[in-house]
């Protein structure tokens, strides 16, 4: 079993005749990932990458039963994207699009409260359940599959965690990007909550950012819930000035629980394996995993 997504996924990409939108369903598609077809207003009927063009998405639930959907659609228009797919019934909406206003977004988090559906992100990229489906923006050749889930805030880190979690000669479940920007649809502890009910997942490796509370309530769920899997953690920028914003909208120092070393103090309080750089990722949770970290 993974999480999000898998073999089994129907899986369409609105904005799928874009630039974005062409070059990545094409690494998608080439991947195995089962894209069943995209959806560009005006263009539907066509045919795309060999997928059938859909004008609504509500057209491509109705024709080829989409359940799952990734998003390359400029930062205006990206909103009312999300918003049409949960209300088409799609219910696991993966949105990369970065520069989403943030009013756009606050509309967005109350629309999706009438809907049973998960997005992730916005300003993501994506999520991977290697060997069966790669639904977003990663090099799906870092990725191999096993036990270990990872969560991150950041792309980059995200491959770094995968890499490096494969160089220990373990694999990964599910990797989710959650996004970096201020309202993401799926915050940290509930993309931990998602791994830690997921039997074919060990442990997890849960990377975070300076600014928001989205690890330390993160960290208070894994310590309620009993530690019942394995966490190794890390939070990027500890050497950033205060208020930088390194390159995440949602990155921002607002106080003192804010900070690099606040968050890690917070998380190996809650009993998590705190790493000082992404390099001993893999080396730790090897040591977790035999309880002697």
């Amino acid at each position: 079993m993974s999480v999000l997504v898998n073999k089994d996924s129907k899986i369409i990409v609105q904005g799928f005749t874009g630039k974005e939108g062409t070059f990545h369903s094409g690494q998608m598609i080439e991947y195995g990932t089962p894209v069943v077809g995209g959806v560009t207003p005006g263009k539907g009927g066509q045919e795309h990458l060999g997928k059938p063009v859909f004008n609504t998405v509500a057209e491509a639930v109705d024709k080829v039963a989409a359940d799952t959907s990734i998003i390359f659609v400029p930062p205006k228009f990206a909103g009312d994207a999300i918003m049409e797919a949960a209300e088409a019934g799609i219910k696991v909406i993966i949105c990369i699009t970065e520069g989403i206003p943030v009013q756009d977004m606050v509309k967005v988090k109350a629309y999706l409260n009438k809907y049973d559906c998960i997005l992730i992100g916005p300003n993501c990229p994506g999520v991977i359940t290697p060997g069966e489906a790669k639904v977003g923006i990663m090099p799906g050749f870092v990725f191999k599959p096993g036990r270990i889930g990872v969560i991150s805030k950041s792309g980059t880190l995200t491959y770094e965690a995968a890499d490096q979690i494969v160089k220990a000669g373990l694999g990964i479940s599910t990797a989710i990007g959650i996004g970096g920007d201020p309202i993401i649809g799926t915050p940290t502890k509930e993309a931990v909550e998602l791994l830690m009910n997921d039997p074919e997942t060990d442990a997890i490796v849960m990377i975070g950012e300076i600014g928001g509370n989205y690890e330390a309530l993160a960290a208070k769920y894994i310590s309620e819930s009993g530690n019942k899997k394995p966490v190794v953690g890390f939070i990027a920028g500890k050497t950033a000035p205060k208020g930088r914003t390194m390159g995440h909208a949602g990155a921002i120092v607002g106080g003192e629980d804010d900070t690099a070393e606040a968050k890690m103090r917070i998380m190996a309080a809650n009993g998590i394996h705190v790493v000082q750089s992404p390099a001993d990722i893999g080396s730790t949770m090897l040591k977790a995993l035999k309880g002697d970290a």
